[in-house]
């Protein structure tokens, strides 16, 4: 066997094993750190008298079966009494004992194989537990680690077949440079293992990219998602929205297509509530409309006048313990893998919770907005609201009357006359008489007046829920929504990427004469990055890293028959632009051939270059097509002298069995020449040389040796039987 080969790759399959699952999540630091001790110990002990017995291997295992039943008890106790996650981790733990187990026995080729299927497991394992690209460097890995060790156990094997037929001798190892007789070494090897791997990429990608998807793929196992996501659920509290921006955790990466560019500013709408008791905001309607998606996994929430007001967002959702589904404004569909979509009597979205899954899914949104001219066409003190928007008036008990008188102060300041110049008003007051501030100062019974008249500072959801309450004390309809800004842009993935720290709040003014709720932020100006390049290599490097991670994530983890329609759209797109091109250019060819002659004599000259390339191609491959003949025809001249050597020996009766190699046929014979010729076969067969002149002259003396041989003793054989018969 490729003794150190082998074992180099051999162990590497199951390093890169527990490695995989450490990057998915399934083990942390400590028990990979003791995973990895075991196996060095396992490297030093190799073909050392340390190495555990396989009675030893069994008694190790016995202990560790009740262990496992406890560590099931323990995962269970941790999770929460959830099984399958307790499961998983116990599963994880029977895999890498098993391993270690094995490692430090003496090993046969059984139990490699049965380390090799551990590993296995364990790459299969943390496929579906990780959904980040750092895995697919080491499953590249472990690939090439996989084939080179079958390799070597292959040609291990035919080694020892070696010993049996005569022919160990092209299998002997050179020691001085570790090299096979045959040019076969270490590096060549790799280099073998390398190219199939490749190899196998190559004709793997293809039939993942376009064999079709029976299941859609909107939803993705991960390692674990955000916790404590307040603010977007059935109400927010004061302050919640405060505790989500104090972590720069990725929410969510968003891609606008179509009008995005005339939202401004872009933001992600969460849920909106109407219903304030001085402290908690919720909703006051249950209602909602629960729809179900066509074949191609649309569901249709709209309308809309042209398609020029529509913009795409394309939504890819961290694991987070919200049902909620976050869009622009004023959605009229959404597309993707989900089981329903939900809308609540406020315009919120919501489909199923993934707090251990990674969602993408699809928004179509109206972009058109009336103008500020229109919307002033409503008036105060003459505002007719449907029926049923009483909700967007109610104030809490008791409500600090100061509150209301400061609301008509700003508005007739102002010279305020409609709806969207009052609402205009007092967004422009608190935000040039306010400080934004993430430490939270209001306190007591009343926290927004101590906001308002006290601290004079806070963040997103004390101005919006001031904005609010102002306008419905005045008349005005409103109500509080919670979302996130746009977030960070990444041009290297062209896609938004929002962080928890982009949590944000603001107001939704109702405007009957529109029909139309538009959208006020009263909360002060904060600089953040808007995802332009600073230049140095460490943001670079985190810009390119994220834009990888996406990229893995859209056509790798969540790739579904949207995205495969994407695909194939971009290609015959793609396809049909280089056929045009290359049309265009050959009728300017030809063009140019009709009106300029010395372009005709170009391309005369390039014609007859090509016919005399070719002619030299052609006259070489047929040259080397006649000498592989012939060396064929020699190869065959050279392996013929041993068919007909036993089928001299069959007329004698000597006919090979199954179990025997041709130098035990000829051994068993007892013929010297018999041993001679079935040496020269296995030179040639196996040593991958023809016979010289010299030995071909040698074979064919053996050969009729032998045939005298045997007419010799056929007759003597005859002569003996007849004096029987006497």
């Amino acid at each position: 066997m490729l003794e150190r080969p082998f074992k180099i790759s051999s162990y590497a399959m199951v390093l890169l094993g527990s490695v995989a699952l450490l990057l998915s999540g399934a083990i942390g630091w400590e028990l990979s750190l003791i995973f990895m001790a075991l196996l060095g110990i396992a490297i030093s002990f190799e073909g050392r008298r340390w190495q555990l017995s396989e009675r030893m291997g069994l008694l190790l295992l016995l202990i560790v079966l009740p262990l496992l039943y406890l560590d099931w008890r323990q995962q269970m106790a941790i999770v929460e009494g959830d099984e399958r996650a307790a499961g998983m981790r116990v599963l994880v733990h029977l895999l890498l004992s098993l391993s270690a187990i094995r490692l430090l026995q003496k090993k046969r080729n059984r139990d490699w194989i049965f380390l090799y299927l551990i590993s296995f497991f364990e790459v299969f394992l943390a496929a579906g537990l990780t959904t980040r690209p750092a895995f697919l460097a080491i499953f590249c890995l472990y690939i090439l680690a996989a084939l080179m060790a079958a390799i070597c156990f292959e040609l291990g094997s035919a080694k020892r077949r070696g010993w049996r037929d005569g022919t160990e001798l092209l299998y002997r190892m050179d020691r001085r440079g570790g090299r096979l007789l045959g040019g076969v070494n270490g590096w060549s090897l790799l280099a073998v293992a390398s190219a199939l791997s490749v190899l196998i990429f190559a004709l793997a990608l293809p039939i993942f990219f376009f064999v079709p998807r029976f299941e859609a793929g909107a939803f993705a196992r991960a390692g674990g998602g955000i916790a404590g996501f307040v603010g977007f659920a059935e109400g927010m509290r004061l302050g919640d929205i405060g505790r989500l921006q104090q972590s720069d955790r990725i929410v969510m990466r968003v891609r606008v297509e179509g009008g995005g560019q005339r939202l401004t500013p872009l933001r992600w709408r969460g849920v909106a509530l109407d219903r304030f008791d001085g402290t908690d905001w919720t909703r006051s309607s249950t209602a909602a409309l629960i729809v179900r998606g066509s074949e191609r996994n649309l569901f249709q929430l709209g309308t809309v006048e042209s398609l020029h007001q529509l913009t795409t967002e394309t939504f890819f959702l961290e694991p987070i313990d919200t049902s909620v589904l976050f869009a622009a404004p004023r959605v009229v569909a959404v597309q993707g893998a989900l089981p329903f979509v939900r809308v609540d009597a406020e315009g919120g979205l919501s489909s199923l919770a993934h707090p251990f899954e990674r969602l993408t899914y699809r928004v179509y949104s109206d972009v058109e907005e009336p103008d500020a001219q229109t919307l002033r066409a409503d008036k105060l003190g003459a505002l007719d609201y449907p029926a049923g928007y009483a909700r967007y008036l109610q104030l809490p008990a008791n409500l600090d009357p100061r509150i209301a008188a400061l609301a008509r102060t700003v508005i007739k300041q102002a010279g305020a006359q409609n709806v969207y110049d009052a609402a205009r008003a007092i967004e422009s007051y608190l935000q040039t008489n306010y400080r934004y501030s993430l430490e939270m100062r209001a306190s007591g019974p009343d926290p927004l007046a101590d906001f308002l008249f006290r601290v004079r500072a806070g963040h997103c959801e004390y101005f919006s829920s001031a904005m609010t309450i102002m306008l419905r004390t005045q008349g005005i309809a409103a109500r509080v929504v919670n979302g996130f800004k746009r977030g960070e842009y990444n041009d290297a993935a062209d896609v938004y990427v929002v962080r928890q720290r982009d949590a944000h709040s603001w107001v939704e003014v109702y405007f009957p004469t529109a029909n139309f709720w538009a959208s006020f932020d009263p909360t002060p100006f904060v600089p953040f990055q808007d995802g332009a390049p600073s230049g140095s290599w460490s943001s670079d490097l985190r810009k390119y890293a994220e834009a990888l991670d996406l990229l893995w994530w859209q056509y790798v983890i969540g790739y579904d028959q949207q995205e495969q329609r994407q695909l194939a759209r971009v290609l015959n797109r793609k396809l049909r632009n280089g056929r045009d091109d290359l049309a265009a250019w050959g009728d300017e060819v030809l063009r140019r051939m009709r009106t300029d002659a010395q372009a005709r004599r170009a391309l005369w000259m390039v014609v007859l270059l090509m016919f005399i390339a070719l002619a030299a191609f052609k006259g070489r491959g047929l040259l080397r097509i006649a000498r592989w003949w012939k060396a064929r025809r020699g190869e065959r001249t050279t392996i013929d002298f041993y068919d007909r050597m036993t089928k001299i020996l069959a007329q004698r009766g000597y006919k090979r069995t199954p179990h025997q190699t041709p130098l035990e046929f000829a051994a068993e014979i007892g013929m010297p020449e018999a041993v001679m010729l079935t040496r020269a076969y296995n030179r040639v067969r196996y040593g991958g040389r023809g016979l010289s002149a010299e030995e071909e002259a040698q074979v064919e003396n053996w050969l009729r040796r032998l045939e005298e041989e045997l007419v010799v003793g056929k007759g003597l054989s005859i002569i003996a039987a007849r004096r029987d018969l006497r």
